[in-house]
């Protein structure tokens, strides 16, 4: 525990501006993933950009963004948390003003890249300045529960924001975040805390980085284009066993060099490796979801981008409105609790959308969804954010947060790859409202079992960690005084007699 974390007992002003600084740059961060979405017809019809060259908009961020995270907790670590937060809070406002300010389809992709690249920096270094500023135990879990729910609330509302946005104009949610950002990097130069860079013992692992990396980016690049190319094509297959050779190369190395980017003993942790495999699975199941609700609802029932978002709206408002009390709630239930509870609603909340209909009303399907998707999420992701750095040192504070990060954004690009092609093929281009059913249906299904492996995750976790618990509770008590001094040291007990555990 680092010395400024042991003396925060009590949360100064200064500390609140450290966490609100934080905050903001989440908040942007997951804005983006979701908000660029509305905005693509206005921006291929001002650029003239094909259907193919679009996606590269979205895909672009999430190849930055998935495959560099892990990088960018690791460097936290080694070249300090507050310097790459700074420096990558300042490239994603320069990115944010390029991709407003451009008129040629490839330069907009670049500033994409450029900018989830930036991304993939600042999360992880600012949540492990958050977990090694406060204290493990309730101010941890407070501060975790506000950071984590800003996110969370910043993906939800960003179909809203884009929609309002984008009736004045594209451009304006590439620079929207702008003046948002630049506040941001103003007040954290002035409130972050000058933590030591950590000692990396003159150890860089630049085969594990290059590695871990490429093959990272090759998966997100692989699953994004094989919607176009073909999954079965020799493209795609040859893409997937190079991923598979890189994946084996990190790997290897990782076991074998003396500092190693990703330490793999830190799977040994169970809350750590439950929670990224839980994080993978619900955030890519709610991208799924959440691609297949922008379709249906604008394609089949004719709603328009702002209908759209302000009918996604509970769930980001209920999301948002639970962030002040999501600490009090972790403490006093525990991320074993939390965690299953939040994945049973998110699998209900997509279970209840399969009623889907040529004239679903908002009222009859999409509300309930969205209510119980935003109690899922409340409870879900700050839970699984904890979880997932519970334990672990503060030197590898940076790589647990760029491992549960790497995961959610690998999961939505996995999933909702798979989903668009379930969704194709299901349709068969056609476009009458029974043709998109057959689409949209199977796709829910697809969405909701996966979301079902993360709540039997989540479950065998807690019931896990219970039995566990029940079995430390169970072990008898030995009088070491009735056996005397001299057996109680071979029992691992106080030399002299009273009471201890076998």
């Amino acid at each position: 525990m680092s010395d400024t974390a042991s003396s925060a007992v009590r949360w100064s002003p200064r500390l609140w501006g450290t966490l609100i600084v934080l905050c903001a740059a989440l908040f942007l961060d997951a804005l983006d993933v979701s908000m660029v979405g509305v905005a693509l017809p206005s921006i291929g019809t001002s650029l003239n950009l094909s259907t193919s060259t679009l996606q590269w908009v979205v895909s672009g961020y999430v190849l930055g963004y998935g495959g560099l995270l892990l990088l960018g907790g690791r460097a936290a670590d080694l070249l300090g948390r507050r310097r790459v937060f700074l420096i990558a809070l300042a490239v994603f406002a320069a990115a944010s003003l390029l991709g407003g300010l451009v008129d040629d389809g490839a330069l907009l992709i670049g500033a994409r890249f450029l900018k989830g690249a930036a991304a993939a920096f600042t999360a992880p270094a600012a949540l492990s300045i958050i977990t090694t500023t406060f204290a493990e135990g309730p101010a941890r879990n407070k501060a975790l529960s506000i950071f984590t729910t800003c996110g969370a609330s910043g993906y939800s509302l960003g179909l809203v924001i884009s929609g309002l946005l984008t009736s004045v104009g594209w451009r304006w949610t590439f620079l929207m975040p702008v003046p948002v950002a630049l506040v941001a990097l103003v007040f954290a130069i002035r409130l972050l805390p000058k933590h030591a860079r950590e000692d990396s013992d003159g150890g860089y692992d630049v085969a594990g980085a290059i590695t871990g990396t490429a093959a990272l980016l090759l998966l997100v690049f692989t699953v994004t284009e094989a919607q176009s190319v073909g999954w079965a094509s020799l493209r795609t297959i040859g893409s997937l066993l190079a991923v598979a050779a890189l994946g084996a190369a990190f790997l290897l190395i990782e076991q074998r060099t003396a500092h190693p980017l990703v330490r793999l003993g830190i799977f040994r942790n169970g809350s750590v490796a439950r929670a990224n495999l839980s994080a993978f699975v619900l955030m890519g199941s709610y991208a799924g979801f959440q691609f297949i609700v922008a379709l249906y609802l604008q394609r089949l029932l004719g709603w328009s981008a702002l209908e759209m978002g302000f009918a996604l709206l509970p769930a980001g408002a209920l999301v948002a409105l639970s962030a002040t009390r999501m600490g009090a709630i972790v403490d006093r239930f525990g991320t074993g609790k939390l965690l299953p509870l939040g994945s049973a609603a998110m699998v209900l909340g997509y279970a209840l959308f399969l009623r889907l209909g040529p004239d679903s009303t908002f009222l009859a399907l999409v509300l309930p969804s969205m209510v119980l998707l935003g109690i899922g999420f409340a409870l879900f992701y700050p839970s699984a954010n904890i979880a997932a750095t519970d334990g672990v040192a503060d030197e590898e504070q940076g790589l647990a947060s760029g491992l549960v990060n790497t995961a959610m954004q690998v999961g939505n690009a996995l999933v909702l790859a798979v989903t668009t092609a379930v969704i194709t093929a299901g349709t068969h281009g056609g476009d009458s409202p029974h043709a998109q059913l057959a689409g949209y249906r199977p796709a829910l299904l697809l969405v909701t079992g996966v979301a079902l492996i993360g709540l039997l995750v989540a479950a065998g976790g807690a019931l896990l960690d219970r039995r566990r618990a029940a079995a430390r509770h169970s072990v008898p008590d030995y009088d070491y005084a009735r056996v005397g001094a001299e057996a109680a040291p071979e029992m691992g007990a106080p030399a002299a007699g009273g009471r201890g555990r076998v």
